[in-house]
């Protein structure tokens, strides 16, 4: 009698064995990369639209996972910019060192802000959404200007400007080429994000805080 092979032949059932459960490590990798699936695709969404023009299937579409994830890792539309609040505040922890000169700080600022604009649109967005559907605010009800006061005190800041406006006039200088890059090309002739650009601004901004000083 012929001695069988070891293949199944056809027609013989080759159903496959049961699925391996993921391991809790695979599932904490999974979870890990879909929450920073959804954060990326929020970002990308919440720069262009605003908070009222975003919509959570849109996000989770651009981020490749069930909409009903945002849910569940997030509570809501609301907890995922919340989330992005937050990773803007460990952002700039990074690089905006309180005892840097401010000549200094405001060129990181500015760095950071021609490198990826998108967080900083989430507060231009803000001032252009005042009457619609507003984003939740975790941050606080007023600006602390301690920080300014102390830089006048020392003489880094004239005594008689004051420190509101300067804050203000900073934030200002920061914003302009992500808020009005076509102003850039027709003002400077470079795109808002080249390095020559960057350059050449950042070292008019270092002169221009210098002149602040008292």
């Amino acid at each position: 009698m012929e001695k069988k092979s070891g293949h199944p032949i056809h027609g013989e059932d080759q159903r496959p064995g049961p699925r391996r459960a993921p391991a809790p490590g695979e599932r904490q990798r999974d979870a890990e990369r879909s929450r920073r699936q959804l954060l990326a695709a929020a970002l990308d969404e919440f720069a262009a639209k605003g908070f009222a023009g975003a919509r959570v299937g849109d996000i989770a579409e651009s981020a490749g996972v069930n909409k009903q994830l945002i849910n569940y890792y997030f509570g809501s539309k609301e907890g995922l910019y919340r989330e992005l609040q937050h990773s803007w505040l460990d952002r700039e922890a990074t690089f905006a060192d309180p005892d840097l000169a401010l000549e200094d700080l405001i060129v990181r600022y500015l760095h950071d802000v021609l490198a990826d604009p998108r967080l900083m649109r989430l507060l231009v967005w803000r001032g252009f959404s005042e009457g619609t559907e507003q984003p939740p605010d975790d941050s606080p009800r007023s600006e602390d200007l301690s920080s300014l006061l102390k830089r006048q005190a020392d003489g880094e800041l004239a005594s008689d400007l004051d420190p509101a406006s300067v804050r203000l006039l900073l934030m200002g200088a920061v914003v302009a080429p992500i808020v009005m890059p076509q102003m850039v090309r027709k003002i400077f002739g470079l795109n808002p994000h080249s390095p020559e650009f960057e350059e050449r601004y950042g070292a008019q901004l270092r002169r221009i805080v210098r002149r602040l000083a008292d």
